[in-house]
């Protein structure tokens, strides 16, 4: 294997957010609508600042925020991540823009250990600041060109290009790169080519 860890988006990355935004929000139009205003706040944040009041200020309502967290429980793993989780028969982590309780509680719903559970809040800061993905390596103890990061929103690109993770973009609801993001190693809308990107020669997509 080319790499000793993998790393991952853990709400988009594993995890199905989507449809519980959307069913919080009453539509998928407004959950995306929502969800777009979040990840704005949350990539252009830098220094943590409470996740669920983040969540709320993008809604525009606490009370929608609140009943987010009450969905939490309902997250679901996307059809394939545990079996392509333990397919990979390495150290595993999240690296996640959330609060510490609700990441942890995100984490367990995947249903596969992990060795490396680093949130924005635990970090003081949220991606793509550099700090996040730079705790999780050193809880791993491997150097950046050791570990493979698994992302689910382009927002992650701007902060692995910083580290130097390569980076797998699981791009599963085919959203447009950000402009000041650099190409991702390999794009897909599943985690199906994930096994054969760990295992293979570091690679560009030539595709996108």
């Amino acid at each position: 294997m080319k790499y000793k860890a993998v790393l991952f988006d853990l709400l988009t990355g594993l995890l199905d957010s989507w449809t519980v935004w959307n069913r919080v929000a009453g539509s998928e139009a407004a959950g995306r609508k929502w969800r777009a205003a979040y990840l704005e706040l949350t990539y252009g944040c830098g220094a943590y600042r409470p996740y669920e009041a983040l969540v709320a200020e993008a809604a525009g309502d606490g009370t929608l925020a609140l009943r987010l967290v009450q969905e939490w429980s309902t997250l679901e793993p996307w059809p394939e991540a545990p079996r392509v989780l333990r397919e990979l028969n390495c150290p595993l982590g999240v690296v996640t823009n959330c609060s510490e309780s609700l990441g942890r509680a995100a984490a367990r719903r995947v249903g596969v250990p992990f060795e490396v559970i680093v949130t924005s809040e635990r970090a003081g800061f949220y991606k793509p600041d550099p700090r996040p993905y730079r705790l999780a390596l050193e809880e791993l103890k491997l150097e950046p060109s050791q570990v493979l990061f698994v992302a689910g929103s382009g927002f992650d690109l701007v902060g692995t290009a910083r580290v130097g993770l390569d980076t797998y973009w699981h791009n599963r609801v085919g959203l447009k790169r950000p402009e000041n993001a650099p190409p991702p190693m390999h794009e897909s809308r599943s985690l199906g080519d994930l096994v054969d990107c760990a295992f293979s020669p570091r690679r560009r997509d030539k595709s996108r």
